[in-house]
């Protein structure tokens, strides 16, 4: 089966020191790479490099075109309410369904729906990361780059995530985990830096 993201001999310098070198990986729809390490190995960088967001070293990067990356910024606007936020970054995903409907099921999806209406500012530590999770939902992309996911999440939050997560990769979805946190990824190809 043809992957769906690949890195190949993949090396990350940032300031100056080299983070990584040598990663390689396949990982074929419905699949997951897990990428695991002490902090300040280059965990975030593999994600951002797969983002388009950071240039490798060296090597070769293959991602989808569409994939949505959930990172420590939720980059939501913190004076729009949730939904409109939300509904801001939809309508610049191709995805076939309208924004305003993927908004609301991912709200609904995360728990948030019933406070689209709260302006962003407002939410608490662990809400905010959920309205980022619930881009990633509402984007429709085939690729998941989740740096740091269950970061500022409660027990049943964790939970929702993983879940999330496996209905996803079983839609044909790949997904790409940086955590230095326990996720239950059945079958995840393990990355170890460092």
């Amino acid at each position: 089966m043809t992957p769906l993201f690949a890195f190949r001999d993949v090396a990350c310098v940032r300031g100056g020191r080299m983070l990584f070198e040598h990663v390689s990986f396949a990982v074929a729809p419905g699949g997951a790479v897990l990428v695991s390490g002490p902090n300040g190995v280059g965990k975030s960088s593999l994600i951002r490099i797969a983002a388009g967001l950071l240039r490798p070293a060296d090597g070769e990067v293959t991602v989808p075109p569409q994939r949505a990356l959930m990172a420590e910024a939720a980059a939501l606007d913190p004076a729009r309410p949730l939904g409109a936020a939300l509904h801001f970054w939809a309508t610049l995903d191709p995805a076939p369904a309208s924004a305003t409907e993927r908004v609301a099921k991912a709200l609904e999806a995360v728990g948030l729906a019933a406070i689209a209406a709260v302006p962003v500012r407002l939410l608490s530590t662990g809400q905010r990361r959920r309205a980022a999770l619930a881009r990633v939902v509402a984007s429709g992309a085939p690729l998941w780059l989740l740096d740091e996911p269950a970061n500022g999440l409660d027990v049943a939050s964790v939970g929702l995530l993983e879940a999330l997560i496996a209905t996803h990769r079983a839609a044909g979805g790949a997904v790409a985990v940086a955590t230095h946190l326990p996720i239950a990824l059945p079958d995840a190809m393990p990355v170890v830096l460092g």
